[in-house]
Formats: structure tokens, C-alpha cells, sequence
């Protein structure tokens, strides 16, 4: 087993200037807290940011550099420029809001950073494949590089690679808003396992994948560019055993004391939050003025303590929420505080582990409601530092953590009469209730700490691929010198398919007509010397026709039905009577009728129903509905019921594309270089009737007997192209 290379956005040290020095200090962050000690314990290389280094002389930045080397740290340096488009603008700025759902908040307003935010992407994947040695595994983190993984795949094809996403992934119709949403999920696909915070996000990218992509994954593992990748829920922990110690110590139970002995009435209700609009503060300032109006009896015997940590200050949301978290504090102070009580404190800052978990073991009462929020990790902070079971927990639903916590008082933080009812209810809780809840929230996490989530995540990217390995090579384009062979050959045949392999997969398939630049190549590669072009197709041979029929080419339609020589008339193979079309057709209909954006349509020897537009899970519940009586139709009139890409087709037995490699293969003579391009199940029957000789090339992802791969139909006209020259 090689080392673990991780990439996040940031180092977990910051150097800063220190004169003509440079000085390391810890980062803050939950990535740098959860990663912190694994990164210690393993031999392990942490790949990140360093912080502004730009007033640094290039002495100083090297001997910074030679101190963050002795700590198995390498630093990605980032000009200021870089930081402002791609953290500050393209990541927090659009990809932040809208993976926590505030479109509202997305700034589309600098169209070019997305292409620094790529930039910088690459420069993360490039540094780490300079460390790479094989054998190593590489773990990717978060939104800031969401592009890394498929670039990693390209340099290291073999590696290891992982991705956890530590924000939500927001509902499909949310992440269609990004323009830039096929290549960021592109990205994700990349690694091996991509990990998620709970079931509902990985759902969420599931029907992603499924709309976007135009693939059919399962919940947990989806078959992309030969490769399958894993979709795995891994719920991220704190290190309770740590915190648990902490909190238990003589000098943090002291200030915990000294804190309970300040607070006017000795009740405090505790939140601790990030300066940010995902963390609903406004709205529980609002709750916490209903809850003050109307426990009037309470105001002097409780505080309010808000920590707000700063962050992402040079962003101009966040500026804006500090005024406004300003305001509110200081007008329910002003409504509802006396001369010698102030119901809310609120502190601006950070705080060392050791003064925030006093703060913790000091609070009766700990409010976690934000509006949006992978997992929050402060929620488990405060139940780990619980060691006498006492406290409760008010927990926004929209949380991941409240999948985990349910003892807790799930609320919906939108609901400012619910969150007020919760906090009064949590100040009133019964000291049996609060150890019954507050034993079973610390017990599970204990158990699900922040070394069960790493082994988990890494153990699972270990065992390699949740799906069994597709039964082909993962080569990809043919060699340069195999290419330049067939070039070279005297006598070249070409058989080619149509949708996904010359054109783009349509939504519809009428819309699939030929675009100028495929039918001039089609042309060419005709009149090259000793080249004949063979389209087989499965569309019928009115659209064949229509679309291709001034080309000097042959063309087969319905997968080999129909078939014409270049210049010559159509011709079928012999059917059998075609008594079975109507039981199929009522099948076919009925799903058709109650499926809206699918299709019916209807060949000479077969029926295809199309349902490439219908939403993912609509989708799934009507194939398992109509596999079943059309299996039992196949058996008795002797049919095939074939899958193909969002297409199930029936058909006569034995029309299958191999009569299409027959026929191409008699009109050629023996010494004739034979080439086959497809991208569906369909061209499976074609490659398996070709000689070893052939050149068969499967065209993006899935399973394919096919030798070699290309990504799509735009590297096949490339590949095509290339014989021209």
C-alpha cells in the first residue's frame, strides 16, 4: 500500500509574513480539523493552498516552503488574482449558494471564472501526479475542486482515486441552473468512489448524472467511460474520544463554571456559527425575539451566547450579513435587555478548541438551525463534550446531521414559531429526559467518529469497483503506430454507427439529423481510394434515406433488416409473418400513454419504445413494469427484447447487426483493413461477427467487447478526419 495523497483546497497550516521571516499557524475549517490527525498518523502528503503568500521575497517563500516539505505538506501557490475568481468568485460566490440552494445568491456576473477555477484545478492535479508514485491513493475534497478528479484520471489512468463532497448536492433541477454542470459532473466521475454526507444528496446526484449525462446509474455505483464508480453515503464524525477528554478536564470544567457563574440566572442557550446566510441565523434572532416575547418570566434568567466565526469577509454577502446580524442583535437587546441583562451576547470571532468547548460544556442548550448544511459538525461537538448526558439539542432538519441525531429537537428553521417552541421546550426539558436523549445522541457519536468515517471512505476505495469489472479493455484511442496501419492499408471498410457514434444522442430521434460537417466526411472518406463506408443503423431506412442517401456509401437500416449498396436499391432479409406485433404493440402503447416525453416506434421488424426525455425514476418504475410481459411475449413468438441506451426494442431473433458485418465482409476482399465504430448494445452483435483482424472501437462509456474506446462523437470524426490526411 503506497501513501495517501490528499487534496483540499486549503493546507491545514497557514504561512503568513513575519517580517523577513515566515510564521505557521494553524488553519480553521472542518476539512483541516478532520483531516488533521489522519494526515499525522499515515504517511500521508497533504496538497493545498498555503494562504497569501504574495508579500513574501522569494526567500522567504522558499524557506516556507522547505518548512511545509519537512511536514508533508506541498503548497499549491495561488496569486491574488486566482483567489479572488476561483475561491472567492466561482466557488463561493456561485458554486456555494447554489449547492446550499440560495439561487437567489449565485453570481453569474463574471462569466470568466469559471476558466480560472478550471485553471487552478488543473494546477492541483498537475502537482499531485508529480508526487504521485504508484501504489499511492489520492482523495479529493469538496466544491473547490470538483474538476480534478476526471483531470488525475487523465494523467494517472490506473490510480486510485477518490472524491468527497462535504457540502449538500442540491436537487437536479437546482444544479441545471449551472451552465457548466455537464463538465462538472464529468469532473466528479473521475474517481473510483465519490462519497456523499448523507442518502438524500447522493439521490440528488444520481438523477444528475441520470439527466444530465444521459446515463442510467444505480443509487449506489454508475458504469462511466468503462470504468464503474461508486456512490457511497459517508456521514462525517468528530473526534468524540478527544473532545470527551477535553470536556472532562479540571481546567475547561472550571471555566465552564466560571461561564455558567456569569450568566445572569445561570441558563445559557448556545450557537455557534460560521458568518453565513446558509446558517439561518436571521431567522433564529427571530425566534429567539418571539421566544423572549413570550417568556417574559425568562429574560433574566437566560442568555443568549451567539459565536459567529468570521468568514469569507472580502465577499460582499457576507459583508451585508454581518450588518444585518449586527442590527437584529442590537435591537432585540434594546426591546427586550434591562439595565443589568442582556439577553444576547454576540461574539464575532474565533475561538481556540479549548475555550469553545467550555462554551459547550457551560450551555444548557445548544441551537444548530441552519437553513442548509452538509452535516454540521458543531452539532456533534457539543453532544461529545456532554459527558454527563445533561443538555439539549435544537437541530435543524435540513441539517445532515439531523439523519443521524434524531433524539435531538428536530425543528424546521423556517418556522420561527416551531424554533421558539423547541427552545423553550429544551430550557423546560426534565433532567431524566435530557440524560435519555443526550446518552443515546453521544453513544452514536462515539461510534461514528471521524476515524470510522475516514477508514470507511478509504477502506471502500480499496476494495476497488462497486460494480464487477466490464468485460474489455480500458485502453483508450488506438495506438498511433495501430492507426497509422490501417491507414496505410490498400483496402479499408468502414462500418459505422449512427446515433451516439456519428452524431449526438437526441433527446428525440428525429431531431438526429445530419450536420454538414458529418455528411462532407462521409463524402470524403467515400472518395478515398480503396475506402468503402458502411453506416449500419438501427433507424429505419425511410430516415437512412432521407438523411444519407445521396452518399456514395452503403447504408443498413433496422440493424441490418435493410440493406442498400451505394447507388443500388434497398433489400430486406426474409420476416416472418408479423402476427406478434399487435400483443407488443399493445404493451408498448399502454406504457407509451401513461409516460409522458417517451415514444413508440414502429419497424418492419421490430417495436422500440424511447424514453431518453422521461425523468430518471419515472423511467426505472416503467421498465420494471413492462420487462416482464414483454419477456413473456419473447417467448412465445420467439423474439429478443434488447436494452439499449434509453431504448428497449423488440425484435425478431436472429436481426441482429452481425447479418450487417456478413454482408460488408462478402463485398470486400480478404486483404481488406476492417474498421467498426458504435457506441450500444446493438454493436456488440456487430463486434463479435468481425474477425480478430478488426479494428472494433466502442464509443463512451459502459461494457463493450470492443478493443478500444473513444469518448464521443466528436473524437470519432477527429479519429475519422485523421484518414484524410
Amino acid at each position: 500500500m503506497g501513501r495517501l495523497l490528499i487534496l483540499g483546497n486549503r493546507l491545514p497550516v497557514t504561512l503568513r509574513a513575519a517580517g523577513n521571516d515566515v510564521s505557521i499557524a494553524p488553519s480553521a475549517g472542518g476539512l483541516a480539523t478532520a483531516l488533521r490527525e489522519l494526515h499525522a498518523r499515515q504517511d500521508a502528503v497533504w496538497i493545498g493552498w498555503p494562504g497569501e503568500v504574495s508579500a513574501l521575497s522569494p526567500e522567504a517563500r522558499r524557506a516556507g516552503d522547505a518548512r511545509l516539505d519537512a511536514l508533508r505538506l506541498v503548497p499549491v501557490h495561488l496569486s491574488p488574482a486566482e483567489v479572488s475568481r476561483y475561491y472567492e468568485g466561482f466557488s463561493n460566490s456561485v458554486l456555494w449558494p447554489l449547492l446550499h440552494h440560495f439561487l437567489d445568491h449565485v453570481r453569474f456576473d463574471d462569466p470568466g471564472a469559471f476558466d480560472v477555477y478550471e485553471a487552478v484545478n488543473e494546477r492541483f492535479a498537475a502537482i499531485a501526479a508529480e508526487r504521485f508514485r504508484p501504489g499511492d491513493v489520492l482523495w479529493v475534497h469538496d466544491y473547490q475542486l470538483l474538476l480534478v478528479p476526471e483531470m488525475l484520471r487523465r494523467r494517472l489512468p490506473d490510480a486510485r482515486i477518490g472524491f468527497f463532497l462535504h457540502t449538500p448536492f442540491p436537487a437536479s433541477e437546482v444544479f441545471r441552473a449551472l451552465p457548466w454542470r455537464e463538465r462538472l459532473l464529468r469532473g466528479v466521475l473521475g474517481a473510483d468512489v465519490v462519497g456523499f454526507q448523507t442518502a438524500s444528496y447522493r439521490y440528488h446526484f444520481v438523477h444528475a448524472v441520470a439527466r444530465l449525462l444521459g446515463l442510467e446509474p444505480e443509487i449506489d455505483a454508475v458504469a462511466h467511460e468503462g470504468r464503474s464508480v461508486r456512490l457511497g453515503v459517508y456521514p462525517i464524525g468528530v473526534d468524540a474520544g478527544a473532545l470527551g477528554r477535553l470536556s472532562a478536564s479540571p481546567a475547561i470544567r472550571a471555566e465552564a463554571q466560571r461561564i455558567r457563574e456569569q450568566a445572569t440566572g445561570g441558563r445559557i442557550v448556545l450557537g455557534v456559527d460560521r458568518l453565513d446566510y446558509t446558517k439561518g441565523l436571521l431567522r433564529r434572532l427571530a425566534a429567539i425575539d418571539l421566544f423572549l416575547e413570550r417568556a417574559p418570566e425568562l429574560r433574566r434568567t437566560v442568555r443568549f451566547v451567539q459565536l459567529a466565526v468570521p468568514t469569507r469577509e472580502r465577499v460582499d454577502a457576507y459583508e451585508q450579513m454581518h450588518r444585518e446580524v449586527n442590527e437584529r442583535v442590537s435591537r432585540i437587546n434594546a426591546r427586550h435587555g434591562s439595565v443589568d441583562a442582556v439577553p444576547i451576547h454576540f461574539l464575532y470571532r474565533s475561538m481556540p478548541i479549548e475555550a469553545l468547548t467550555a462554551l459547550y460544556a457551560a450551555a444548557d442548550v445548544m441551537v444548530v438551525t441552519p437553513l442548509r448544511d452538509g452535516m454540521n459538525l458543531v452539532a456533534k461537538e457539543y453532544v461529545a463534550t456532554r459527558v454527563d448526558d445533561s443538555g439539549a439539542l435544537v437541530l435543524s432538519e435540513f441539517t445532515g446531521a439531523a439523519a443521524e441525531l434524531a433524539e435531538a429537537l428536530i425543528v424546521n428553521p423556517y418556522d420561527v414559531e416551531g424554533v421558539a417552541a423547541a427552545i423553550d421546550r429544551a430550557l423546560r426539558m426534565p433532567a431524566p429526559e435530557q440524560q435519555l436523549r443526550m446518552a443515546e445522541l453521544r453513544r452514536r457519536v462515539s461510534e461514528h467518529d471521524v476515524h470510522r468515517w475516514s477508514s470507511s471512505f478509504l477502506g471502500d476505495l480499496a476494495r476497488g469497483p462497486a460494480l464487477p469489472a466490464p468485460p474489455w479493455s480500458r485502453a483508450g484511442a488506438p495506438p498511433l503506430d495501430l492507426a497509422e496501419r490501417f491507414r496505410e492499408a490498400p483496402r479499408l471498410t468502414l462500418i459505422l454507427d449512427y446515433d451516439g457514434t456519428l452524431v449526438p444522442l437526441w433527446p428525440l430521434p428525429h431531431l438526429a439529423v445530419p450536420d454538414p460537417e458529418i455528411l462532407g466526411l462521409l463524402r470524403d472518406l467515400a472518395s478515398r481510394p480503396g475506402t468503402r463506408i458502411h453506416v449500419a443503423s438501427g433507424r429505419r431506412r425511410d430516415d437512412l434515406e432521407r438523411w444519407l442517401g445521396a452518399l456514395p456509401i452503403d447504408l443498413h437500416a433496422e440493424h441490418g433488416v435493410w440493406s442498400r449498396a451505394a447507388g443500388g436499391s434497398w433489400c430486406s432479409v426474409p420476416l416472418p409473418p408479423p402476427d406478434w406485433k399487435g400483443d407488443v404493440r399493445a404493451v408498448l402503447e399502454e406504457v407509451t400513454r401513461c409516460t409522458p416525453g417517451s415514444l413508440l416506434e414502429q419497424k418492419d421488424a421490430s417495436l422500440a419504445w424511447h424514453y431518453r426525455t422521461v425523468e430518471f425514476e419515472l423511467a426505472k418504475d416503467r421498465l420494471r413494469e413492462v420487462l416482464t410481459p414483454l419477456a413473456e411475449l419473447a417467448r412465445a413468438h420467439d423474439l429478443e427484447v434488447m436494452r439499449g441506451s434509453k431504448v428497449v426494442e423488440v425484435r425478431v431473433r436472429g436481426l441482429t447487426k452481425s447479418l450487417v458485418a456478413a454482408r460488408a465482409l462478402a463485398r470486400a476482399p480478404e486483404d481488406t483493413a476492417v474498421i467498426a465504430i458504435g457506441d450500444d448494445r446493438t454493436d456488440e452483435d456487430l463486434f463479435a461477427a468481425l474477425p480478430p483482424s478488426a479494428l472494433t472501437i466502442h464509443v463512451g462509456g459502459g461494457a463493450s467487447r470492443a478493443v478500444f474506446r473513444l469518448a464521443d462523437p466528436v473524437a470519432v470524426r477527429r479519429f475519422l478526419r485523421s484518414f484524410l490526411s
